[in-house]
């Protein structure tokens, strides 16, 4: 073997070892800039050029950057090329200069220069550039398939560093979503527990600050139309109604602030808020945030608005809890004080029901309300004789049974004293305008029966007719003489009163109006006096608890079991 034989073999086995080394070192490597810096050095020791650069291709703008650049004239790193023909560049593996369809002799310096590709089997990296040699001569074709084979080897190397560096991104995107995601769920204990608004402010207030290290933002709430700013930090100065307003008109959920909003909103610019975000539940807009740059100055990504909306959403969600948890409150309240008042109203009202050797009597009240505004009351006075009433208190609820209260302490106080109904009724109207307001009054009828003499003396106060039927079954009479309803205006005229003789056989019925005006099922049509007075008419043989359960029968079966008003009925049936 001859001794250049001997020395090519020998530089051939370098060259191998060399490529092998360079690989593994290259493959086990996964940092892109040891990778890079590794093929441009080895190459241009290797070649013993004084120029050398890396472009890497950038598919967004669809040129290159100089990722790594070695020697005089060349483009700084981080400077941005493109080729006029770069489509057939990739097509090509080497390139020289001075190519005649390709002519880059100004890329890197003057003469001969050659670029290699760097490619996978599927996609174009960039291009090593390297300058002309030390001698100026052309690279020789075993120098072209070492840099060649050795851009192949660097080319995996550069992709699977890509490869592990979106790797290691998309992790730590991973992590920061669980650290989120338990961070969420930490919050959405805490909020679940807390029945105070201030607290749960305090608690969205601090996780924006310790978990976004946002320094400036505001929160305001709209809350059965009224909208306010319940939380704020590093916020000066307020926000008008009028603006408030447009930030809750714009349709978007995520407005960053720009130059035209600012000065629409000056107050945005003042604070430094940069963006908006809106709040919705169940498809209605309740809540808008917003916030200004984070403290350590990295942008907003689309996870960060995510995960702020879905903690301003928990923070409204609990919020709206203990808006509920107080209504909630207030109705047991309010439930609890309603049936003790029903306590004390059935309280007032006759139980049982007095009875009288010449007089078959029935009595019954029906709230449709839990406390309802109806009264009536059966007495028997110390001169023996029977006084019937019947009322209807304006109102239902509270008020009605407070004035219902007093009506029937009045009744019982001036029952032993020597006054005539129209007197008294005088009297009562009296007290009751001076003692109640304007809107609320009492239709009220009263009457006095005389054992002795079958006579009933009667006053009308602005009450429902009651009905006198007859023996004979066929005469109806309606008791209406008296005066104006009790609490609207002062006594200026005397109630006038009338006395009646009543017969065996004969039927008195009193009533209130939520006997006649009963509605049908679609509340076209009401009851009426006359289907009341057929009613009693039909069943006046029967006893004064059938005739009354007839009546109520009927009323009930005309409105298909709906009640809209309080039902109070008395019948007396004279034997």
């Amino acid at each position: 073997m001859s001794s250049n034989s001997t020395q090519e073999n020998a530089n051939s086995r370098f060259e191998l070892q060399t490529l092998l080394e360079t690989s593994r070192m290259l493959v086990e490597s996964q940092d892109m800039d040891f990778v890079l810096n590794n093929l441009l050095l080895i190459t241009m020791g290797k070649l013993m050029v004084s120029r050398g650069m890396i472009l890497i291709y950038q598919p967004g703008s669809d040129n290159y950057k100089v990722s790594k650049s070695k020697g005089a004239d060349c483009m700084p790193e981080g400077a941005s090329y493109s080729f006029e023909n770069a489509e057939a560049l990739k097509e090509q593996s080497v390139i020289h200069c001075e190519h005649e369809e390709f002519d880059l002799r100004n890329l890197i310096g003057s003469g001969n220069c050659t670029l290699f590709n760097l490619r996978t089997s599927n996609n174009h990296i960039g291009f090593l550039c390297l300058g002309a040699k030390g001698d100026n001569n052309r690279l020789q074709e075993e120098e072209v398939e070492f840099i060649e084979s050795l851009a192949i080897i660097s080319s995996v190397a550069i992709a699977n560093s890509r490869m592990f560096t979106e790797l290691r991104r998309t992790n730590r995107m991973l992590d920061r979503k669980v650290y989120d995601l338990n961070t969420l769920f930490d919050l959405s204990k805490d909020f679940n527990i807390m029945v105070d608004r201030q607290e749960i402010v305090r608690t969205f207030k601090f996780a924006l600050l310790g978990q976004m290290l946002i320094r400036k933002f505001f929160f305001i709430l709209d809350h059965e139309g009224s909208r306010e700013m319940v939380a704020s930090s590093g916020i000066a100065g307020q926000l008008t109604t009028a603006q408030i307003n447009q930030l809750f008109d714009y349709e978007k959920n995520l407005i960053e602030v720009d130059n035209t909003l600012a000065s629409e909103i000056p107050f945005l610019d003042e604070n430094d808020i940069t963006a908006l975000i809106g709040l919705h539940l169940q498809d209605e807009k309740v809540a808008v945030v917003g916030v200004g740059a984070r403290a350590n100055g990295e942008p907003y990504t689309t996870s960060d608005y995510n995960f702020l909306r879905s903690l301003g959403n928990l923070a409204v969600l609990s919020i709206e809890k203990t808006y509920l948890l107080e209504e909630r409150i207030e109705k047991e309240r309010l439930e609890e004080e309603l049936n003790i008042a029903k306590s004390i109203q059935q309280g007032l009202l006759p139980d049982p029901i007095p009875q009288y050797d010449q007089l078959d009597i029935a009595a019954r009240n029906l709230s449709s309300y839990q406390v309802g505004g109806d009264y009536f009351d059966i007495l028997e006075t110390p001169g023996g004789r029977l006084l019937f009433a019947i009322g209807d208190v304006t109102g239902k609820g509270i008020p009605a049974a407070l004035l219902m209260a007093n009506l029937q302490a009045m009744l019982h106080v001036l029952l032993p004293v020597d006054l005539s109904l129209s007197e008294a009724s005088g009297q009562i109207n009296d007290i009751i305008f001076k003692n109640t307001p304007p809107d609320k009054f009492i239709t009220f009828f009263w009457g006095l029966y005389d054992p002795k003499s079958s006579e009933f003396q009667f006053v009308n106060a602005g009450h429902t007719a009651p009905i006198w039927l007859k023996n004979d079954g066929d005469k109806v009479e309606r008791l209406d003489e008296g005066g104006l309803i009790l609490g609207a205006m002062p006594t200026s005229n005397t109630y006038s009163e009338q006395t009646i003789t009543v017969s065996n056989g004969d039927i008195l019925v009193f009533y209130t109006d939520g006997v006649t005006e009963a509605l049908n099922p679609a509340q076209t049509e009401e009851f009426g006096e006359q289907r009341l007075i057929n009613c009693i008419k039909n069943n006046q043989e029967k006893t004064a608890a059938d005739i009354q359960q007839s009546i109520i029968n009927k009323v009930l079966t005309f409105s298909d079991d709906i009640q809209h008003d309080d039902i109070t009925l008395i019948i007396i049936k004279v034997h």
